[in-house]
């Protein structure tokens, strides 16, 4: 759900390329993502970036060891992993709910360079299984979901898969954001409410917002954070 789009206009003003009335209360997640990666070419979705700068501001910041164990939530087909792999880091997972996203990152970076999961946050499976990592990276994912059950679920595996002393990347709709994306509703945070939902065992290092432009054109807010899990 990363770089997380049914068929839509991408010049949508209050949404992130949308044209569906859908809420992740009636969608079928699975079939949303998957439609959105079968239909569109990857560099049109609303998400796709070619900047990613804001995310290694704060990935260079740690100075992780090459071989740290980093996953990339909601990972789509992001070209994230691609970065991630250039600059030698060598133990990297994918996940997403869109098994036809992850076949095309998997096909384009490799499949001896990455582990794919395909997994539903809301109801994690596979997910539950993994060791603990260094670094929980998430973009454009978190914000989807709109019910408390869904986030409190998100957060537990979270905090379950953290390793003491690892680090948390959330980059969000930020409060001035879009109230849209792909025809879904949205949650807005702020770096106070993210803490708020990881609790004192993490420390906030570093918030900043960043405007990402859609291929579209259109603008949208986003704030990043990034966090450390205290040992």
């Amino acid at each position: 759900m990363e770089n997380t789009n049914s068929s839509c206009d991408i010049n949508a003003k209050n949404s992130c390329c949308c044209s569906s009335e859908e809420t992740t209360s009636t969608v079928d997640l699975k079939a949303h993502w998957n439609k959105a990666y079968t239909n569109n070419p990857e560099e049109k979705l609303g998400w796709f970036e070619t900047d990613l700068s804001p995310m290694f501001q704060l990935i260079n910041q740690i100075n992780l060891q090459k071989n740290a164990s980093i996953i990339n939530i909601g990972a789509g087909s992001t070209t994230l992993i691609d970065e991630l792999i250039k600059q030698e880091y060598s133990n990297i997972i994918a996940t997403d709910i869109s098994d036809v996203a992850l076949k095309n990152l998997e096909e384009r970076v490799g499949t001896h360079k990455i582990k794919t999961i395909v997994d539903d946050l809301t109801k994690p499976s596979e997910l539950t299984k993994i060791d603990k990592v260094d670094l929980w990276i998430d973009r454009a994912v978190l914000h989807f979901f709109t019910e408390t059950k869904d986030q409190d679920t998100y957060f537990d595996l979270l905090k379950s898969k953290i390793k003491d002393s690892g680090y948390v990347i959330l980059a969000e709709f930020s409060l001035q954001g879009a109230t849209k994306c792909s025809g879904l509703d949205v949650h807005r945070y702020d770096e106070k409410m993210l803490l708020e939902k990881l609790g004192s065992d993490f420390q906030l290092i570093e918030a900043f917002h960043f405007t990402y432009t859609m291929p579209s054109g259109d603008p949208r807010d986003y704030i990043y954070t990034l966090f450390r899990k205290i040992a």
